[in-house]
């Protein structure tokens, strides 16, 4: 049935012409936006900034690479973490400590794709003599979210569309060279406003024969 279908997707190509980068999915009804895969490459460019937080040991900046949706499209959630200079966190995998982590609340209208950390730093504890893996300075983590294409979604959108609130909360425990802190969560939030799929069919004379 889908034979022929064009496959929505996109490249990125060098100055050279040489394809650096590929981003394609195996459904046709989903599909990255385009901020979100400027997002990808160039973070600093590709998402903007939906909030600031000040919470313990650190400041939380929240960001998304794009503010409206409609069924099917792909968004980057990020949450961006700047810790003073002496504090670390400790990244996913270390046993035995709290690691830092993103946790968004499952909705219906959204289907969440893994959370993404960046690549943490080794820290030597010399007294207890171990090594484990930790975030210090600025570094963000990233969560792709994709906007439900079912039809019954679709139906309760209308012809305005509606707002998608989404929460979650950020989980860590904040260390210094000498101690750890308590452990932590603050909320986190961000909006999306989708908009119903436009289905006006192209003019006839411009239509594939």
């Amino acid at each position: 049935m889908q034979k022929g279908f064009a496959r929505p997707g996109y490249f990125f190509i060098d100055r050279k012409g040489i394809i650096r980068e590929k981003f394609f999915e195996a459904k046709y009804r989903e599909r990255l936006t385009g901020n979100s895969v400027v997002a990808k490459l160039f973070p600093e460019l590709g998402e903007e900034v939906t909030e600031t937080v000040e919470a313990p040991h650190l400041r939380l900046v929240l960001e998304q690479s794009d503010r409206t949706s409609v069924p099917g499209t792909r968004i980057t959630l990020a949450a961006e973490v700047r810790l003073p200079e002496d504090i670390h966190v400790y990244a996913p995998g270390a046993e035995g400590y709290k690691p830092i982590k993103l946790v968004i609340d499952p909705m219906p209208e959204m289907e969440l794709k893994p959370v993404v950390y960046p690549q943490s730093k080794t820290l030597y504890l010399p007294v207890i003599k171990e090594r484990v893996p930790v975030f210090d300075g600025t570094f963000r983590i990233t969560q792709d979210v994709k906007v439900s294409s079912g039809m019954e979604f679709a139906a309760s959108l209308g012809k305005d569309g509606k707002t998608l609130t989404i929460i979650g909360k950020l989980e860590y425990q904040a260390c210094d060279q000498t101690k750890c802190y308590l452990p932590t969560s603050i909320p986190v939030k961000w909006q999306l406003q989708v908009f119903p799929l436009d289905r006006t069919r192209a003019p006839l004379d411009i239509r594939h024969k």
